[in-house]
């Protein structure tokens, strides 16, 4: 049974009646568990520890597992795209796009596909949206030399190897629908 049914749709009468807003509240109670429990579910899938042998590997040494292929436009390069992320190192988070996951979910970090060389995106974490579809989530790990390298960052040492959990939101496109190339200087 679906709820379509929205408070703005009713005969304001029927908004007073206990009857009414009653069911109107165990709906939306309902509609709130269903939807923590699809988070749940989602959270679930990506703490579940996914065999390295399961992932796809690239030549550069890339690796990637889709928990969810996209059903939207692909990613290509010169896309701008909006993502979801999460980095972590030996499973600990130091790096997040869902910081303070309200209502909201975070704010998505956007870059262009294919411009890593620029400095403003990780090598491997655009390597790893290319190709993507929006809506889907993805599971890479990061190798040093698409990472941080022989320097590390931070918490991060020399030759670590990353794992990001990856979320495709949105492709910026053009009205005729090819990936628009954004030109900046």
């Amino acid at each position: 049974m679906e709820l379509s049914l929205l408070s703005h749709q009713l005969h304001p009468l029927l908004l007073h009646c206990p009857l009414t807003t009653n069911f109107l509240t165990i709906a939306g109670v309902y509609a709130c568990d269903v939807a923590e429990a699809v988070s749940t579910s989602r959270r679930a899938l990506r703490g579940a520890k996914i065999p390295e042998s399961d992932y796809k590997t690239l030549p550069n040494g890339l690796k990637y597992y889709d928990l969810k292929v996209g059903d939207g436009a692909e990613a290509v390069k010169g896309s701008r795209v909006a993502i979801h992320y999460v980095a972590k190192w030996r499973g600990i988070t130091f790096m997040t796009s869902r910081q303070g996951m309200g209502v909201g979910g975070g704010t998505p970090y956007g870059f262009d596909v294919g411009e890593s060389k620029r400095g403003n995106v990780l090598k491997g974490l655009d390597l790893g949206v290319e190709g993507m579809r929006v809506g889907g989530q993805r599971l890479l790990l990061v190798p040093p030399e698409l990472a941080y390298g022989s320097k590390g960052v931070q918490e991060i040492p020399p030759n670590a190897t990353i794992e990001m959990d990856v979320e495709l939101l949105a492709i910026k496109q053009s009205p005729f629908g090819t990936a628009v190339k954004i030109v900046e200087g």
